[in-house]
Order: structure tokens, then sequence, then C-alpha cells
């Protein structure tokens, strides 16, 4: 757990004004927080640096590569297969299927986003990269309808 005490009032600022936008051009975002350029792009950095910004990303509608079907599945691995958690997980988020992996607590081992191109893509992935790998025991596909994202309380 990251003790967020860390951060103090300016760097708060600037995580907030980047989650806000995260494509702020650093002259604005100093603006904003009421800092030179200079102390801004230096404070950005040491939060990179830090850890405190995971990264900068765009993020793409699937649709427009030809992945418009998006499930979540839950998997399960069969329980003398706990020793091969991490090279299950990076395998599967190495396929260009996989959006995002969810590494669990609970009934579930993982959560793994996927896009596919239409249902019999989405059934093929699930048959033949997950049903099928010798460390899984049990598979639940959910289609996602459709996908808001929220906002951490600033």
């Amino acid at each position: 757990m990251k003790d967020v005490r860390e951060l103090d009032t300016i760097d708060g600022r600037i995580v907030t004004q980047l989650r806000r936008q995260g494509r702020l051009p650093n002259n604005a975002l100093a603006a904003a927080v009421g800092i030179a350029p200079s102390t801004c792009l230096t404070r950005v950095r040491g939060l990179v640096d830090r850890g405190v910004i995971a990264g900068f990303h765009a993020e793409v509608d699937p649709a427009w590569f030809g992945r418009p079907i998006q499930a979540m599945i839950a998997v399960r691995l069969r329980s003398d297969a706990r020793s091969a958690i991490n090279e299950f997980s990076d395998r599967l988020a190495a396929m260009t299927e996989v959006l995002n992996v969810f590494f669990l607590a609970g009934a579930d081992d993982f959560h793994v986003h996927v896009a596919a191109r239409d249902p019999d893509d989405l059934r093929s992935f699930v048959v033949d990269h997950l049903s099928s790998a010798p460390e899984v025991a049990l598979t639940e596909t959910n289609l996602i309808f459709e996908h808001k994202r929220g906002r951490l309380a600033e």
C-alpha cells in the first residue's frame, strides 16, 4: 500500500488535473496549479519516477480495430496450479484479444477483459486459450454492453 501522505498539495493538484485531462500541455498544467512550467515538468517526472503516475496512454475503442464484442471472463485456476499464476497472467496479457488482466482475491483468480471480432471469435478464445489450458479449472464469460470510466475521488 502506498503512503498517500507523501503527496504534497501541489503534487495532488497536478495529479487531479492530469486525471481530468491527461493530454494537458505542461505550460497549461503549470498555470492550472500555479507553478512555473520548469517546476511543473520536474514534479511530473518525479510523480512518474515514484510510481504515482503509472503511465500516459490513449484509450482506444476496440471496435475501430474490428473487435466490437467485449467480455469479462472470470478464470479460476486448479488448486495445484497456484505456482503458475505469474506465468499464466503474463501469457494472457500478451494475447492480442486481451485488454486487461486482473488478479483477484476471492473465488475467481482472474478477470480477463477481452475484445473479439464476433461471438465465434470470443468462443474460440475461451475454448482455445482458457478452457484448454491445463492450469484452468473454470471459466465464466460475461458480455459487456457498455463501459464507462469512473473517477477517483479528488
